[in-house]
């Protein structure tokens, strides 16, 4: 029978649709003052929209996402990110990436900031619909700012310290918090930790299953 791909092709249609729909309302996004004139960084390069693992980090980074419209790219973030991924046979094809805010904060002497609690308030109910269209097994907050996020869509009470790469039921999926990928996080993490990290919480979340 034909059935079953017909099927198939008319539910990833629709997922498609929904996304589109999304980040076309993200892109018409007015809500938040200091965010006037960013970027909105939800699209095509965020990753797959039928993606196993989704990544959450704080917002765009100024000389990153900012200017390419790809979360997680272009600045030093972006590189350890992306080595982070390689790390454990990754590619960004792989994953669905976004953040607790959609656009680049920055403080008034146009370097970046963090997103205050108000903005990532205005922005979650992009994050939770993201979620619903993606509809991930794994989601990883990387970062306080993406856990915060996060337990908006859903409460979860986990914390870096208590709960470092040990995915958790969660909104009928599993979540696991992770440290930014920032250059700062190397000073307390090394690069082989936040390896054995990432690696750690993939196999839980497998072994855990659904």
């Amino acid at each position: 029978m034909q059935i079953q791909p017909a099927v198939e092709e008319m539910i990833v249609s629709n997922q498609e649709l929904a996304f589109r729909a999304l980040a076309l309302a993200a892109r018409d996004c007015d809500a938040c003052p200091r965010m006037r004139g960013r970027r909105r960084v939800l699209g095509a390069g965020s990753g797959a929209i039928r993606a196993r693992t989704l990544f959450v980090a704080e917002a765009p980074g100024r000389l990153g996402a900012e200017m390419s419209g790809i979360p997680l790219h272009g600045d030093q973030t972006g590189k350890n990110f992306e080595r982070l991924l390689a790390a454990v046979g990754l590619r960004r094809e792989d994953v669905f990436i976004t953040n607790a805010v959609l656009c680049n904060p920055q403080s008034p002497s146009g370097t970046n900031d963090k997103p205050t609690r108000a903005e990532i308030v205005e922005c979650n109910h992009f994050l939770s619909e993201t979620i619903a269209v993606v509809d991930p097994a794994l989601v990883i907050a990387l970062g306080v700012s993406a856990l915060a996020a996060l337990s908006r869509v859903e409460r979860h009470g986990l914390t870096l310290r208590l709960h470092l790469a040990r995915p958790t039921r969660w909104f009928d999926r599993h979540l696991a918090a992770l440290y930014h990928p920032s250059p700062r996080t190397r000073v307390f993490r090394s690069f082989g930790e936040q390896v054995d990290d990432l690696a750690r919480c993939l196999q839980s979340s497998v072994s855990t299953g659904p």
